[in-house]
């Protein structure tokens, strides 16, 4: 069996990667006869996939059980794994080189599984009867539902997939129905979501730019919510194109901030009014009524309508900050402190006290940030040092390496031994800047032939 068959279904991805350059055959079939393609795609390997693609293998390969490889991914839900499979040979092309029944067969597929149901459509597959195993996955920086049954798996991401598909080959899709997409899982992070939320985000014609309007007051909290996301949305894919409602869009932000009584939707509000390239003259009036707000949710959005990059903090915000980091809750105690410290003109020591308590507290959700923050920041207190000893005693090989560049950052002698307590838990997979601090370190410190330091 090739070797590439045998990284792939082992999930190692950088060898599949390294042999693919150095000439494997992209094409090449397993023992069980099937193509290594097929194999990264049962897995959801949608790196492996992409790279497989761009050497030259066949998404559109038709196989013995009458299927292809892009029609199983298809039906395996995963949007990312589909993206993988197009991108390298459709998406840039003006007309995707499919034929059009092929194309019919696709949306047919992922609309058929989409209307089912992603488990109800594995039991009718499978006839099986039994609870089905399901567990929340990535799928490529959003999340999505996997469903184990009756021997085979699928992620229930097929709203994604087909409008992806119906994108990738031009066939128009209703706007309600995009927004329907979205609504069936009210969570910005699921595939679903984040696909309706993008497409309509990229678009600046005024159908889009009405329907998110008047979804400011339909009466579903979660349609609000994804009105809102778009708004955020379409500031980072419209920003200094010809879009010419930019300034509407973010004047309307700060009244619906004033009127929403939905946290969640606030939350949103909130966070789609930051996302602007230019302050809103309002923001941090807007950041001061809402510091006090019974829900975490909405004070956790406060410190950034508080702050704005380059400019110096007023004095009522940073009182208002100062009281945010005694919050009873976590990332609100992050948020508010990371603002503090990045402002010289505040007193540094009560906010840097606060991170170095978050990464001291095993079970807080905000270590790992905090922790990150406490290796990059210029905090050189004994207390700090210790923190980032005690980190190589963690089972965590994240923590550990940044434990380890912290150390490094500051120069300490215990940086070596530091990064070789990091590879008991493993190898450090390049690039990555916190591994390349222990080279940058042996630089600045080992002996020079000369007997100088470096």
């Amino acid at each position: 069996m090739p070797v590439l068959c045998t990284a792939v279904a082992a999930g190692e991805e950088e060898i599949a990667e390294a042999l693919l350059r150095a000439g494997a055959d992209p094409d090449a079939v397993g023992a069980d006869g099937v193509p290594v393609l097929c194999t990264a795609v049962a897995a959801f390997a949608h790196r492996t996939v992409a790279a497989l693609v761009s050497a030259g293998a066949d998404p559109d390969r038709d196989l013995p059980d009458g299927t292809t490889p892009l029609l199983r991914a298809v039906e395996g839900g995963s949007p990312a794994t589909v993206t993988a499979l197009l991108w390298g040979q459709y998406l840039p092309a003006p007309e995707p080189p499919l034929a059009q029944p092929v194309r019919e067969r696709l949306l047919s597929a992922a609309r058929h599984w989409y209307e089912t149901g992603a488990e109800a459509e594995l039991r009718r597959r499978t006839g099986a009867t039994g609870p089905a195993k399901t567990s929340t996955v990535d799928d490529d920086w959003h999340e999505v539902e996997e469903i184990t049954l009756g021997g085979r798996t699928v992620r229930a991401g097929h709203g994604a997939v087909l409008t992806t598909l119906e994108a990738a080959f031009g066939v128009p899709t209703s706007l309600t129905e995009l927004v329907a997409r979205a609504v069936r899982h009210p969570d910005p992070r699921h595939v679903d979501w984040a696909e309706s939320s993008t497409l309509l985000g990229r678009r600046s014609d005024e159908e889009v730019r009405e329907l998110v309007t008047s979804l400011r007051h339909h009466p579903s909290a979660d349609h609000r919510r994804f009105a809102a996301d778009v708004l955020a949305s379409r500031q980072y894919f419209l920003n200094g194109t010809a879009y010419p409602h930019h300034e509407d869009d973010r004047d309307l932000l700060p009244a619906w901030a004033e009127t929403e009584k939905d946290p969640v939707v606030l939350a949103e509000v909130l966070r789609a009014l930051t996302e602007h390239a230019e302050e809103h003259p309002r923001l941090e009036s807007i950041g001061l009524r809402h510091a006090g707000h019974p829900d975490p949710l909405v004070r956790r959005k406060v410190s950034d309508c508080l702050w704005w990059p380059d400019r110096h903090l007023t004095v009522e915000a940073a009182a208002a900050l100062r009281a945010l980091t005694h919050d009873a809750d976590a990332e609100v105690r992050f948020q508010a402190a990371l603002i503090l410290v990045g402002d010289e003109r505040q007193d540094l020591d009560g906010p840097r006290a606060v991170v170095r308590d978050l990464v001291r507290d095993p079970h807080s959700p905000m270590r790992g940030g905090a922790a990150e923050a406490l290796a990059e920041s210029d905090d050189r207190t004994a207390d700090a040092t210790e923190l980032l000893l005690s980190l190589l005693d963690t089972d965590d090989r994240v923590l550990r390496l940044v434990g380890a560049y912290g150390l490094a950052r500051r120069d300490d002698p215990r940086t070596p031994e530091a990064y070789a307590r990091v590879a008991e838990l493993g190898p450090i997979h390049l690039p990555d800047h916190r591994a390349n601090a222990l080279e940058d370190w042996l630089g600045r410190n080992q002996a020079l032939p000369h007997g100088g330091n470096g």
